[in-house]
Parts: structure tokens; C-alpha cells; sequence
């Protein structure tokens, strides 16, 4: 390209082209470093290109047509150099990363991909079952009241399970503990809903209990509710052993014994048999065989007084599980603990 002329304006100032064009073809460019710094110099987005842009008003109409076709050229030989010589970097990394040792027809190293935890797997299992004959799913806070927790299920201030050794109260806040059932779910639903109600509350509960093979201070629950007009114990008894069928096999044995919770009357629970063949199912099912999944019941009357619910229009039941339990059951295994200590040759097996 030949020589650019000064351009002169009023203001007597004097641009030369040619002195850009030169700065550009001689800037040395030696690697990514240095390419970057190009790139921020003539093409980034304070170049140094864009002060000249500025005094396009005030040029002639005759020199701003051989102005802006000089600037033109100046940007294309700025992306054409960043280019070529970023072209050449790559290709030159990409030679130098590949010694002549490596076979790029060998297997790349194996990903291992991890695996959902049996308690993630089993609580899937039991929504699932649950929602393919109408129920929804419910969740609410852990953190909960005396009254959401306790008295709206029935519960007296006397009953052992609202005292320290079985209850973990928040000293921090007065009357605020950790929820022992998801219960509490199902009382504020039915403080914002009316009949009919068919939900399962999933979530985490919290209970002061020694730890040991059958039982651990925190643990998973999934609760149920159905309240309508007519509802009945057959109801749940169908509804119930249905569960166990689909979630263990379709040649589960289950019982209902009597049972007794201050929220429902009558109140039951029901087993399932594990079997007697080894020393670990004689200790997991205390020499019986049986082994007790869930607690269920009709709900009491006063349950429903309580949330403002007519007993002598509608009627339910309730149950609650322990997921850890069902995992226990499902998969055979013979201690809870192994379920929350995160030991990856326990989990890889799932």
C-alpha cells in the first residue's frame, strides 16, 4: 500500500496514517502473552485505533471517503496479523503437549461417575408408588413450634416424647425445636386446606435416641394423609399393603398389630417379614422375623377438631415410615449406621 498523506484540519492538527500501519507490521508478537497484548492495543475495546474514528466530523465529504477507507485497512491488517499469529501459537502448543511417546488411540482414563445414595433411591421409589394413585407430594420447614409439633396431633404436655431426652429443643429460642415427624406437615396443610386431602410429606426428622443398629437421633420420614367423606380403615389397609407389594415384591407378607399414637385411633402397625435365616436377622427382627416399616392409623377426631375440621363430615387416615428403615428392608442391610457414614464401598454398591 502506498504512502498515506497527512491529513491537516482547522485545528492544525496532523494525523499519519502510515505511522499505525508501521506500528502494526512491526509489533513483535512471541506468544500469548504478547498476542494478547496486541489484541488489547489495536483491537480491543480502548485501541488505539478508535481516537482516530473520533475526527471522521471533521473532514470534508471528499476526505472522509479516503479516510475511512484507510481506516478500514487499518483494522483488517490488525485482525489479519492477531489471526495468523494466533493460528500459529496453537499449532505450535498442540505439537509441543503431544510427545512422541503418547498414543492417542489409547482409552483415556476411566470417569468414575457416582452413585444416588440408597435413601435418595428409596425415597423416589415410595413417592413414585404413592403419587400413581393420587397423592402429592409436601414439604415444609425442619425447625418447628410446640403447637405444629405436639398439640395440634393430640399429644398432652405429659407425653414423654415432648421431654429433652426425646425431643431436641432449640435453647436459643424458646418453644422452637427440631420437628421429631413430618407430622407437622400435614397439620399446615390442613390449616390452609379443606377436604379432601391426599398428600405424603417426605423430609428429615430428628429424634434424641441412641445409635445403634435399628435406630440413629436423625433420620428420614415420609408421612401420609388422606381425609374425605367416607374414608375407612379398609381404605388404609388397601392402601397400605399396596405399598408393601410394590415397594418389596408382590409376594410380601404383611401384618397390622395395635397399636398406639396420640393422633390416631384406632392406631396400628404394620410389618413386614424379613425372614429368620442368619444371626443378623434374628437380631435386626428380635428372634420374630418381622420387621415393623410403618405406624398408621385413623385420625383422631380431636386431630381434626383441632385444625377446624368437622369429624362427623369427614374422616382419614395417617401413616408414617422411616426411609432409612425401608432402605434396611429393601437391600438387607444389617445396621443403620451404614447409611449415614458415607463409606464409598458401602454407597458403590447402589
Amino acid at each position: 500500500m502506498s504512502r498515506v498523506r497527512i491529513f491537516a484540519f482547522q485545528n492544525e492538527t496532523m494525523i499519519d496514517i502510515q505511522q499505525y500501519i508501521d506500528e502494526i507490521n512491526s509489533y513483535e508478537i512471541k506468544d500469548n502473552t504478547s498476542l494478547e497484548e496486541f489484541r488489547i492495543a489495536f483491537l480491543g475495546t480502548k485501541n488505539k485505533l478508535k481516537d482516530l474514528f473520533k475526527i471522521m466530523g471533521q473532514l470534508s465529504p471528499d476526505e472522509k471517503k479516503e479516510f475511512g477507507q484507510k481506516m478500514n485497512y487499518l483494522k483488517t491488517l490488525a485482525e489479519e496479523k492477531f489471526a495468523q499469529y494466533k493460528a500459529e501459537l496453537d499449532s505450535s502448543h498442540l505439537v509441543n503437549s503431544t510427545s512422541p511417546q503418547d498414543d492417542l488411540s489409547k482409552p483415556a482414563f476411566p470417569f468414575n461417575k457416582g452413585t444416588r445414595h440408597p435413601v435418595s433411591i428409596v425415597l423416589n421409589n415410595i413417592i413414585d408408588i404413592f403419587t400413581r394413585i393420587g397423592f402429592t407430594v409436601e414439604e415444609d420447614r425442619e425447625i418447628e413450634d410446640e403447637w405444629h409439633n405436639f398439640t395440634a396431633l393430640n399429644t398432652p404436655d405429659d407425653h414423654p416424647a415432648r421431654d429433652m431426652t426425646d425431643t431436641y429443643y432449640l435453647l436459643s429460642h424458646p418453644g422452637r425445636l427440631l420437628r421429631s415427624q413430618t407430622s407437622t406437615v400435614q397439620v399446615r396443610v390442613m390449616e390452609r386446606q379443606k377436604p379432601p386431602i391426599r398428600i405424603i410429606s417426605p423430609g428429615r426428622v430428628y429424634r434424641n435416641e441412641t445409635i445403634s443398629a435399628r435406630s440413629h437421633c436423625q433420620f428420614h420420614q415420609v408421612e401420609g394423609l388422606f381425609i374425605d367423606k367416607g374414608v375407612s380403615l379398609a381404605d388404609m389397609k388397601l392402601t397400605l399393603n399396596y405399598f408393601a407389594r410394590e415397594m418389596f415384591g408382590p409376594d410380601t407378607r404383611t401384618r397390622l398389630r395395635a397399636s398406639y399414637f396420640p393422633f390416631t385411633e384406632p392406631s396400628a402397625e404394620l410389618d413386614v417379614y424379613w425372614g429368620l435365616e442368619n444371626e443378623t436377622d434374628y437380631r435386626i427382627t428380635k428372634g420374630t422375623g418381622w420387621l415393623e416399616i410403618l405406624g398408621c392409623g385413623m385420625v383422631d377426631p380431636a386431630v381434626l377438631q383441632n385444625l377446624g375440621i368437622d369429624p362427623n363430615v369427614y374422616s382419614g387416615f395417617a401413616f408414617g415410615m422411616g426411609i432409612e428403615r425401608q432402605a434396611m428392608l429393601k437391600y438387607k442391610i444389617p445396621d443403620i449406621r451404614y447409611l449415614f457414614e458415607n463409606d464409598l464401598r458401602f454407597l458403590s454398591q447402589f
